[in-house]
């Protein structure tokens, strides 16, 4: 077998066991940061072994028993070793150095919890937005430092300088991989949907460089929101999280033009979304729904709904209408109200306004627009003076509108974005 085969082996089961692998090794060293390197050293053996001795047939099992083989030996030769011995729990654990795959498989079978906790210490509140995205992408999603420098369009070494000092942090701070119960649960769950909905975010609308779509990004944080409803599936957050992606995600193909160029959701050739995805999507819509005690088939939002859902029922307004034109949007600006007084913002005020442009006019909509431009919130978001300038457009202001689409070309660092306003600026019709 070629080393280039056995490498892209080896990266494919750290994808898909990094969290199981880190998290087995956590339990044991009690130390997110120490663990995650520990995990990194087997994939480092594995490249230097299999290319010599073979694929394991259980190549995560093999990765797994390596990483908790060289935690042990770690622990052994640790100075304050009578101390590491009580977060091991007892010194028959060090005993089981040569690991046979029996005991790995009784460890693997009660993981769930261990990778639920690591999955909160990743995103825990104590570090920075970014930190706790790379952390997540790293350890969780098992992303290289190089594939999430990729990603982001960011430089290696700055990425892998992020992820060092949140491990340090981590460690400092004595996170430990637990799931938080009782009133912190609630705040911590948000931070973890929060990490994840920027990932998707930053796939399904890339802030900067010359592809509007990351398709890598949005697939990498619907699978983490999988994840996460597997693991917690009374959770209706974290459902509505995966609905709203998932109905976002299914528009990829009709987003851009064979030329690459954006598409916008009114235009879009509704044939090519996925809808197979959208029905995966309005499933979990409905259990989410369903655990805050919404009938099915919809109705007012109950009090206990949160964001996610309100936000995946907006996305699901559209998706659920085949042509533009069947859009409910008097739904979508009851619904966008319900969102702004739970979450009071400026950036949720405009898309009301975008929803009321359809539901009573553009005019209507221009005078909410018109009283957000003094929010300092919107200083520098290109879609205040993009939405003006679709208002204006429409109300055969086309002067006014190609001086709001010029600002906003101006103002945005993606490329493609950038060409489609200036597109509109020559032509706002």
């Amino acid at each position: 077998m070629t080393p280039e085969r056995v490498t892209r082996t080896i990266e494919a089961v750290w994808r898909m066991e990094a969290a199981k692998i880190t998290a087995v090794v956590a339990r044991l060293v009690g130390d997110v940061g120490l663990a995650e390197d520990l995990a990194q050293d087997a994939v480092v053996q594995a490249i230097e072994q299999w290319p010599r001795d073979g694929i394991p047939d259980r190549p995560g099992a093999w990765l797994t028993a390596t990483a908790r083989r060289r935690a042990i030996d770690r622990i052994r030769r640790d100075v304050n070793l009578a101390a590491k011995l009580e977060l091991v729990g007892h010194a028959e654990e060090l005993r089981v150095a040569d690991l046979a795959e029996g005991d790995l498989d009784a460890v693997l079978e009660d993981i769930d919890d261990d990778v639920l906790g690591l999955i909160f210490a990743a995103c825990h509140p104590s570090l920075t937005a970014q930190a706790r995205i790379c952390l997540t992408l790293r350890m969780i999603g098992g992303l290289t430092t190089r594939e999430i420098a990729r990603a982001f369009l960011s430089q290696e070494s700055t990425i892998g300088q992020r992820i060092s000092r949140a491990k340090k942090s981590l460690s400092a701070d004595g996170v430990t991989i637990e799931v938080p119960s009782g009133a912190e649960l609630a705040p911590r769950l948000a931070s973890v949907l929060e990490v994840v909905y920027l990932v998707f975010n930053e796939g399904y609308a890339a802030t900067s460089g010359r592809d509007w779509v990351r398709g890598d990004l949005m697939e990498e944080a619907i699978r983490l929101g999988r994840v996460l409803a597997a693991l917690v599936p009374r959770e209706p957050e974290v459902h509505g999280l995966l609905a709203l992606m998932e109905i976002q995600a299914s528009r990829t193909r009709a987003r851009v033009d064979r030329d690459g160029e954006p598409v916008l959701l009114l235009e879009q050739d509704r044939t090519r979304w996925d809808w197979s995805l959208v029905r995966h999507a309005l499933t979990a819509l409905a259990r989410g729904a369903e655990l805050c005690g919404i009938p099915p088939g919809g109705g007012a939002p109950a009090g206990s709904v949160g964001p996610y859902l309100l936000q995946a029922e907006i996305a699901a307004c559209h998706a659920r209408a085949r042509t533009a034109e069947a859009t409910d949007w008097v739904r979508i600006v009851g619904l966008y109200g319900v969102l702004g007084s739970m979450r009071p913002s400026p950036v949720i005020e405009l898309n009301k306004a975008v929803a009321l442009s359809y539901a009573s006019g553009p005019a209507a909509a221009l005078e909410v627009v018109d009283q957000l431009r003094g929010s300092p919130a919107l200083a520098d978001y290109h879609l205040l003076p993009s939405v003006r300038g679709d208002l204006l457009a429409r109300l055969g202001r086309n002067d006014e509108a190609r001086e709001e689409f010029a600002r906003a070309a101006a103002m945005t660092q993606n490329e493609a974005e950038r060409n489609l306003l200036l597109r509109r600026a020559a032509n706002p019709t």
